[in-house]
């Protein structure tokens, strides 16, 4: 059975294969496991199985030791491998074991699933080669280089291209879990399943929103350096193209040029991400969006609303309920939406 045959309804059993290894990260794989377990409540009919290289115990990020059930290299075939992540992965090379094993499961699995830095293993096996992917936040331009030929997309929660399924960091495991139960059983199923955990069935925006900055490296051009410098010094003065060149002392058109070539952006967009990135510092120090927009240089709340809607999908004062703080519990419960979350 593969993945592509089992349907809302089916009465078979869809059997899930988590790949687990020294160091994974421990809610990679419960995240997941929850979501499958909790959709066995509703009618579907997942088994769960964990494999390791050898067939022997791991320890967890947290230092839990955990046993599994058999040999990766040993394993049936699964209707859904899924390759857990771990800390190590971006900055030390994969395990040519453990890459081994992934490529092995993947060629007899229904569909291939990574959480996180799973993705690393999942390039190391050549299964990301020509396609589309994701992983944390912090290590996609890691994983780009590691896997040239792959289309690495930094702000996804998740990725789907094919059968090969890929997410972003570390609690984006469950939101990649839903979509593999919506694909499996249907949206009532899966709402349901979102509701009980209380979790949303797909949330607003994409990683950006968790990232610690947007702007990026800094320039290595001296000009551009002393854009960015005066940008971040005075935020509310002029930065309008033609300024930004008179400051520099150049033309407008080779001051954009020079950003097309080193930043791949134009001088106004480069100046919005840089507003952009200190309004959302004095959203999280508790400023109100007014105040947020005239200090960071933006021109009006609503131009700030509109480039909060651009690279998060959301608006400031939402961005701010889910970053300010986490002391809301003492609110009300209010019902569930439809979109499938328990919201307050």
């Amino acid at each position: 059975m593969t993945a592509d045959t089992h349907s809302a309804g089916a009465s078979d059993t869809h059997s899930v294969g988590a790949l687990v290894f020294d160091g994974m990260k421990m809610l990679d794989l419960s995240g997941p496991a929850e979501v499958f377990s909790e959709a066995n409540r509703f009618g579907a009919r997942y088994r769960l199985s964990l494999v390791s290289v050898g067939g022997e115990p791991v320890h967890t990020s947290i230092g839990l030791r955990v046993p599994v059930d058999g040999d990766a290299r040993a394993a049936t075939v699964f209707g859904t491998l899924l390759v857990i992540g771990g800390d190590l992965l971006p900055g030390s090379p994969v395990d040519p074991g453990l890459a081994a094993a992934a490529k092995t499961l993947a060629e007899r699995a229904g569909r291939v699933a990574s959480v996180c830095t799973g993705a690393f293993v999942l390039a190391e096996a050549g299964l990301l080669d020509g396609r589309r992917a994701t992983t944390h936040w912090e290590h996609a331009a890691t994983l780009a280089r590691r896997c040239p030929s792959a289309r690495v997309e930094p702000d996804a929660i998740f990725v789907k291209d094919g059968n090969t399924y890929t997410s972003a960091g570390v609690t984006a495991g469950i939101d990649l879990a839903l979509a593999l139960v919506e694909h499996d059983h249907g949206p009532d199923l899966a709402r349901q399943v979102a509701r009980s955990l209380v979790v949303h069935m797909q949330r607003a925006g994409g990683q950006s929103q968790f990232s610690a900055s947007l702007q990026g490296p800094a320039p290595k051009t001296p000009v551009l350096r002393l854009v960015q410098e005066a940008v971040q010094a005075d935020p509310t003065a002029d930065h309008s193209l033609e300024a930004l060149a008179a400051r520099v002392r150049v033309s407008p058109r080779h001051l954009t040029r020079m950003f097309r070539a080193e930043l791949d952006t134009t001088p106004g967009r480069y100046v919005e991400l840089i507003r952009f990135d200190l309004a959302k510092a004095l959203l999280d120090a508790g400023h109100n969006a007014t105040e947020a927009a005239a200090k960071s240089g933006f021109p009006s709340y609503e131009s700030l609303r509109r480039a909060f809607a651009r690279h998060l999908g959301l608006s400031p004062t939402r961005y701010q309920q889910r970053f300010a703080t986490t002391g809301r519990a003492s609110r009300p419960r209010t019902p569930a939406g439809p979109a499938g979350a328990v919201t307050s």
